[in-house]
C-alpha cells in the first residue's frame, strides 16, 4: 500500500512545464496547450486512482484472512460455523475483488463531480467545504467492503447487498472510518529504525522509534479492527443466530466432558 500511494503521489503532484504565474511554460500554440491539459488530468487521475485504490487493495490481497476472522468472532457469538469449501473461499475472494472494484468506480465518479463542483466555485477545490463529502463517501464504500463479508455468508446477492448498505448508511461510514483514520496515520519505517542520534538524544530517538512503532501497529491492525467491528455490529443489527445458511457446533458432549472434570 506504502509503495502504491508513494507512486500515486508522484503522479498526481506531476507540474512539470507548469508555472504558478505563467502558466505552461511549454505551451506555444493551442495543440501543445491541449495535449499539456490532457496529460494533467490523465497524470492526476492517474494518482488519484492508486491513491485511492491503495486501501481497497489491501481488502482484495486480505480478504480470505478477513473473511476467517469474521467467521470468527461470528463463532464466538452465535456459535455458528461454516465448513472449509475451497470453491467458497474462491468464490468469497472473487466477490471481494467485485465489491472493491465497484466501490473504486463510484468512488472516483463522486470524487470527480466533487472535485469540478468545488472548482467552480473556490480558488483552491480542496479548501472548498463541498470537498470534505470526499471522505465521507470514501467512508461508506470502504465500509460497504467490510460489511459485505457477513452479507455474503447471509448469502446475499450483490444487488441485495448494496440494498442493505443503502438502509444502513451509518454503519458503513463509522466502519469505514476506523478503517481510514487508522490505516493512514503517518508512519515514518525510517524513523523507526534510525537510532544514528542516540548517544546524542537517547530519548528523543527512543520516544521517536516507540511512536512510530505504535503508528505502525495502529495501521496494521486496522482491516482487523473494521472486520471485527463489521462482525459485532451486524450481529446485534440482524442477530446471526437466525442465519439459516450457518451450521451449528455440537457441544453438549463438550458439556458433559466439562461437569465430570468438576464432579
Amino acid at each position: 500500500m506504502l509503495i502504491l500511494y508513494y507512486i500515486g503521489n508522484e503522479f498526481a503532484t506531476w507540474n512539470a512545464g507548469w508555472d504558478a504565474e505563467l502558466g505552461c511554460v511549454e505551451c506555444s500554440n493551442m495543440n501543445e496547450t491541449i495535449w499539456f491539459l490532457i496529460k494533467m488530468l490523465l497524470s492526476i487521475s492517474i494518482g488519484l486512482v492508486l491513491m485511492k485504490f491503495a486501501k481497497y487493495i489491501v481488502v482484495v490481497l486480505l480478504s480470505p484472512l478477513l473473511s476467517i476472522i469474521s467467521q470468527v468472532v461470528e463463532k464466538k457469538l452465535t456459535n455458528n460455523y461454516y465448513p472449509f469449501s475451497l470453491r467458497q473461499t474462491l468464490h468469497d475472494v472473487r466477490r471481494g475483488v467485485r465489491i472493491a472494484m465497484r466501490n473504486v468506480m463510484w468512488e472516483y465518479v463522486f470524487f470527480l463531480v466533487i472535485l469540478i463542483v468545488s472548482a467552480f466555485g473556490w480558488e483552491q477545490a480542496h479548501q472548498s467545504p463541498v470537498f470534505y463529502l470526499t471522505f465521507v463517501i470514501g467512508f461508506f464504500y470502504y465500509g460497504f467492503s467490510f460489511i459485505d463479508y457477513v452479507n455474503e455468508r447471509r448469502r446475499l446477492d450483490i444487488d441485495q447487498s448494496i440494498h442493505f448498505m443503502r438502509n444502513h448508511r451509518g454503519l458503513a461510514i463509522a466502519i469505514g472510518t476506523i478503517y481510514s483514520i487508522l490505516i493512514l496515520v503517518p508512519v515514518e519505517l525510517g524513523a523507526m529504525v534510525d537510532y544514528s542520534n542516540f548517544l546524542e538524544h537517547p530519548f528523543e530517538t527512543l520516544g521517536t522509534s516507540l511512536l512510530q512503532f505504535l503508528l505502525w501497529i495502529m495501521a496494521s491492525c486496522s482491516p482487523i479492527l473494521a472486520i471485527v467491528a463489521a462482525t459485532l455490529s451486524m450481529h446485534e443489527l440482524v442477530d446471526l443466530n437466525n442465519n439459516q445458511f450457518s451450521q451449528k457446533k455440537d457441544t453438549s458432549k463438550k458439556d458433559n466432558i466439562q461437569r465430570i472434570n468438576r464432579s
